[in-house]
Order: C-alpha cells, then sequence, then structure tokens
C-alpha cells in the first residue's frame, strides 16, 4: 500500500467459493493484517414463492449468507491470534419480520441475524465483538425498483415515521461505533438504522 494511501481495492465473485477465498487472502496480503470485517454486501430478486426458480434461490443465499459466514470464519481465525477483532454483518428489516415476493432474501437476511448471534456467543471469550446493522430503506440501487411500483412504495412510507428513504451515509455512525473500542462489550446485538420503522 502506498504512503498515505488509506485503502486498496480488490475484486472478487463472493458467489464462488474459491474467488472468494482467493480474494479475501488478497486484500490481507495488501493491507498487511485484518482488525475489522464489515460484509455489506448482497443481492435480490422480486418474485412470488410459488414460481421462484430454485437457481436464484441457491444463489441468493450462497451471495447473501454462505458467503458472509466464510467471510466471519476466515476473518476470526487472523483475529483469534491477536485477540482482538470487529465483524459487522449486514442484516435488514427482512430480519425481523417477513417481505412478500422476495422469499430468498427474506431467509437470507433472517440467517444473517442468527448468525451473527452464534458467532458472537461463540467469540466473545476470543476478543472478537460480532454484530449487525439492520438498515431500514436506503437510497440504493437495490431499493430504486420501489420508486416505480406504487402500492409497495405507499406500503413501505406508511411504515417510516421518519417519511423518508435514509441515505447511505446515514450507516456511517453505526459502522464507526461497532468498529470501534466504544463497542467492546456489545455482543451479538442486531442494531436497526430504519427511521423508525420497527417502533410502529
Amino acid at each position: 500500500m502506498a504512503p498515505n494511501e488509506g485503502f486498496v481495492i480488490v475484486q472478487a465473485d463472493l458467489s464462488d467459493r474459491d474467488k472468494l477465498k482467493l480474494g479475501f487472502q488478497e486484500a490481507v496480503e495488501k493491507l498487511g493484517t485484518l482488525d475489522i470485517l464489515i460484509n455489506n454486501h448482497g443481492i435480490t430478486r422480486v418474485q412470488e414463492a410459488l414460481t421462484f426458480p430454485i437457481d436464484a434461490w441457491d444463489k441468493m443465499l450462497e451471495t447473501n449468507l454462505t458467503s458472509v459466514f466464510l467471510l466471519c470464519q476466515l476473518a476470526a481465525r487472523i483475529m483469534m491470534e491477536k485477540g482482538y477483532g470487529k465483524i459487522i454483518n449486514m442484516a435488514s428489516m427482512a430480519t425481523f419480520f417477513e417481505i412478500t415476493q422476495i422469499p430468498s432474501y427474506v431467509a437470507s437476511k433472517g440467517g444473517i441475524g442468527q448468525l451473527t448471534k452464534a458467532l458472537a456467543v461463540e467469540w466473545a471469550s476470543r476478543g472478537i465483538n460480532v454484530n449487525a446493522i439492520a438498515p431500514g430503506l436506503i437510497e440504493t440501487e437495490m431499493t430504486s425498483g420501489l420508486k416505480t411500483n406504487p402500492a409497495r412504495k405507499e406500503y413501505f412510507f406508511a411504515r417510516i415515521p421518519a417519511g423518508r428513504f435514509g441515505k447511505a451515509e446515514e450507516l456511517k455512525g453505526t459502522w464507526v461505533f461497532l468498529a470501534s473500542h466504544a463497542s467492546d462489550y456489545i455482543h451479538g446485538a442486531i442494531i436497526p438504522v430504519d427511521g423508525g420503522f420497527l417502533a410502529r
């Protein structure tokens, strides 16, 4: 890494287990070590459960859930040698309740919630904090389809006391908190950043 450069870029297909491992190894080699892992990736597909294709189901679970487990596993092996590490997973409102017509996404995000708790309990005594953030409706490419579906948009907006979509930068405070020593006694938490969505 060049002097004064705060990041490196590594590209990897996280739905491919071999490429995921190679990408992880390349990133660690370039950075020199690993203290914080943020699993912030995912895909979705809108389709009724009755006709949802099994190959799309498999790809969704592999990308959204299995890859998170593998990255956590790889990171924890390094972190345990130090006795310290922070892992932050990306959950969802779908971790807490159903959303129709995205069955595999809901399943994967429900899994993220339970995986976060399981790893937190198992690794807390080894100095590793495992927690998750559950964003509400954030303005991203993935949520852009809601703007062209008035019925779904109205349904979700009616549940947001803040009355708007969140912005990606509004997640950064929670990320920084969970990555810092300020959260050293927090294990297995799933923190909503949702404009009050879950409070209603």
